[in-house]
C-alpha cells in the first residue's frame, strides 16, 4: 500500500514540474497567475493541465511498452 502513496507522490511531482514548464514557456509562472486577470489565469492552468496531462499519458504508455518488450524477452 505504501508503494501506491509514493508512485501518486511521484506522478503529482511530475505533474507539477509539467505545468510549471508549460506556464514558463508561456511567460508565466505559479507566482505570476495572481497577477493576471481571472480569466486568463484560468485559461493558462487548463491548457497548463491539460499538457501536464498528455506528458503523464505519454510516460505511463512508455512504462507499458517496456514493460510489454521486457515480459517479451523473459
Amino acid at each position: 500500500m505504501q508503494e501506491k502513496f509514493v508512485i501518486q507522490d511521484r506522478q503529482e511531482q511530475l505533474a507539477h514540474s509539467f505545468i510549471e514548464e508549460y506556464l514558463r514557456a508561456h511567460g508565466s509562472s505559479f507566482h505570476s497567475l495572481g497577477e493576471l486577470p481571472p480569466e486568463r489565469s484560468k485559461e493558462l492552468m487548463i491548457q497548463a493541465s491539460v499538457y501536464a496531462s498528455v506528458k503523464l499519458a505519454e510516460i505511463d504508455e512508455r512504462a507499458l511498452v517496456v514493460e510489454g518488450i521486457h515480459h517479451a524477452v523473459s
